[in-house]
Formats: structure tokens, C-alpha cells, sequence
């Protein structure tokens, strides 16, 4: 009996131990745009809901070789998913992560390069443009103007009016889609058209950090070939996957949950005697070399700029980082993160919507929560 019972323990105790090690793992929900009746795009021969799901899928594959990452698929066959299902798949999951991804197309067909999109609202043409195609796909499903509020795709009051929820989670949507651009540039050579905001349907209950790729243009001939072809599709996969993996390198630390660092950050705002000023004087501010260092990088560019505030919007204290063939810019330095905060929002006042938020320790890139820790 009491082997017996031993045994049972032991069961339990490994059960305890593998939901435990499970629960550490970090969650990425892939969504291949479109899919069965659904076609996307189509140009040229080629099919938008085909090439993202060919890609997601090799996507998957590479995720799925590291042992502390889990993947998601919203669809892993050529099957027709509704908008909000996406949604609840990737939130029932518990994700960490939900990128979708798409294929562009345009009338002008010299049209070219792959872009990220962060949920946001805009009253840019060409990002409505984006949007509305993309959200065209809610006609096909039943009661969908009851279903999504009476939300229109040809009206360009319906996309800007989405409600932008889990704020929140922008800095960090706004991280996987610069280094997603980035890896692009690497592994592509393809134009980068950058990182934009724009109301998408499937973006808008994800309640988690969330993207919406296009990773090139059907539309034009040689592009939509190299999206077509074996090779094409193992670089993009190659990239998004790479993006993916710094990312959750920098930015997941299983032991420290979102809350547990939002604990830490009120206890250290408890501790300060007196409240962080809201005018920062980044340059004037002296930082020791060891201590953690916060930034704002507001740009990425192939070309290397002098850092002087006529390049920057009239921003000050800019500086400058070289990382393979990219030039990377930064706004200022704080050794808080509520005032790193400050120095986004000035950032963001000046026009630079998809500035986020960096951290570094001894010269070496940190997590954000490992910083605030």
C-alpha cells in the first residue's frame, strides 16, 4: 500500500513538474492569412492564402526545434478561418506572441518591399489602403456587421475608428516588427518600406503583443516570384524566425511574468522620495557605465545620418549605432524607466509613432523587464 502510494506521489509530483516546465515555455501564434474560400491576393499566378501558409508553416518548423518555444497555428491547412476565431485561438493559448502573416498587392504594379504593422490608427492613404484590403475578407462572413459592430472594409472611418486595446503591449509589437524589418533587409535584400500602424480586424482582440506582415508584393512580378518560389519563402521563414528568437531573447523572461515586473516598477516608484521630473535633459544627464541605461531608438536606416536635430525632427541628443549594414538612432538616456517613458513620448510628439523603448547593461542589450528588476 504504501509503494502504492509512492507511486502516486511520484506521478504527481512529475505531472506538477511537467505543466510546470510547460507554463516556462514561450508562445508564438502564427497566423497564415486567408485561407480556403478566402484567396487573398492573386496576381500573376500567385496566391496569397498559399504562400503565407507555405511560409508560416517553415516558420513553424524552425520555432519548433528550440525546446522552450511552443507554436500556435491559427490554420495549418488550406481551411477558411473567421477573424474574432483567430483571435480566440490566440488568446486561449496564453501566447506571448501573434504575428499574421500576409501578402501585399497593388494596381501600380512597379509597386515592391515588405512592411510590419503594429495595431494602430492612421489617417495615411497608403496604410488605409493595407488595412482595408486586408479586412475585406469580413464579407464573407455571416452577420458580419452585427458581429464586428457594424464595421464597413470600404470605409476608411471604419478602419480608423477600430478600438485600440492592450496599449499596453504597443512598445513591445512595435520591437518583434522592427526586428522583423530588420532581419528582412539581411535575408532578403528586398525594400524595406519599414514599420507603419493601421487598424486590422484580426489584430484588434489580441491580447498580446501582435503584428500583421506583408512580406512583399504579388503584385510585381519578380517580387511575387521570389514569394512564390522554395527559396523565397525559406528566407522570409528564415527571417521572421530569426526576428522571433532575438526577440524572446531580449524581451521573455520566463521567471519574471508581466505582472511580477509591473510589482517591481510600483515598488521602486513607492521607494523614490522625490517624483522623476517630467523634463529629461538626456544630455546633460550623466549615466555611470555600469549601471542599467535606458533609450529610445527611433529609427533604423541604411544610411548613416550626422545627429543633429534638423535630421531628427528637431529632437537633441541622438546617437548613433552600427549593427551589420544598419544604422540605428537612439533618443536620449535615463536611468529610470518612467522616464524613459517621457523620452518616448517626446519621441512620439515629434512624429516617431514606432519608437519603443531599449535597455543596456555594460554596453550589452538587456531585456526591459530584466532592467526594471
Amino acid at each position: 500500500m504504501g509503494k502504492k502510494r509512492n507511486v502516486i506521489l511520484a506521478c504527481v509530483l512529475l505531472s506538477t513538474v511537467f505543466t510546470w516546465a510547460q507554463n516556462k515555455k514561450f508562445k508564438v501564434v502564427l497566423d497564415a492569412g486567408h485561407g480556403g474560400k478566402d484567396y487573398g491576393a492573386t496576381y500573376h499566378g500567385n496566391i496569397e492564402k498559399n504562400i503565407a501558409l507555405k511560409t508560416v508553416l517553415k516558420i513553424g518548423a524552425i520555432l519548433e526545434k528550440e525546446a522552450d518555444i511552443e507554436v500556435i497555428y491559427t490554420r495549418n491547412t488550406d481551411v477558411f478561418v473567421e477573424l474574432d476565431e483567430r483571435a480566440n485561438i490566440a488568446n486561449k493559448s496564453k501566447g506571448h506572441l501573434f504575428i499574421s502573416v500576409h501578402c501585399n498587392a497593388n494596381a501600380n504594379q512597379t509597386a515592391d518591399g515588405n512592411e510590419t504593422f503594429v495595431m494602430g490608427i492612421t489617417r495615411n492613404a497608403a496604410n488605409l489602403e493595407v488595412a482595408k484590403k486586408e479586412n475585406a475578407v469580413v464579407t464573407l462572413e455571416k452577420n458580419y456587421k452585427i458581429k464586428y459592430d457594424g464595421f464597413d472594409p470600404n470605409k476608411p472611418e471604419s478602419v480608423m475608428g477600430l478600438s485600440i486595446q492592450q496599449e499596453e503591449n504597443l512598445e513591445q509589437s512595435i520591437a518583434i516588427a522592427s526586428k522583423i524589418q530588420e532581419a528582412f533587409i539581411k535575408y532578403t535584400g528586398n525594400k524595406n518600406r519599414g514599420v507603419k500602424q493601421a487598424g486590422f480586424l484580426v489584430l484588434r482582440k489580441i491580447t498580446m503583443p501582435r503584428i500583421l506582415v506583408e512580406m512583399g508584393f504579388v503584385s510585381h512580378k519578380t517580387e511575387g516570384a521570389f514569394l512564390n518560389s522554395e527559396n523565397g519563402q525559406d528566407k522570409l521563414a528564415e527571417a521572421i524566425s530569426t526576428a522571433v528568437l532575438s526577440y524572446k531573447k531580449e524581451s521573455f523572461t520566463s521567471e519574471t511574468p508581466k505582472k511580477e515586473v509591473e510589482k517591481i516598477e510600483k515598488k521602486e516608484e513607492v521607494k523614490k522620495e522625490e517624483p522623476i521630473k517630467k523634463e529629461v535633459a538626456p544630455a546633460e544627464k550623466t549615466v555611470s557605465h555600469d549601471a542599467v541605461v535606458f533609450s529610445v531608438q527611433i529609427a533604423t536606416s541604411t544610411k548613416k545620418l550626422e545627429t543633429i536635430p534638423s535630421n531628427f525632427k528637431g529632437l537633441k541628443s541622438i546617437t548613433v549605432e552600427k549593427e551589420n549594414t544598419l544604422y540605428k538612432y537612439f533618443y536620449g538616456t535615463a536611468n529610470e524607466h518612467k522616464a524613459a517613458k517621457e523620452l518616448l513620448k517626446e519621441a512620439q510628439a515629434k512624429g516617431y509613432s514606432s519608437a519603443f523603448i531599449v535597455a543596456t547593461k555594460n554596453g550589452k542589450k538587456i531585456s526591459i523587464s530584466e532592467a526594471i528588476k
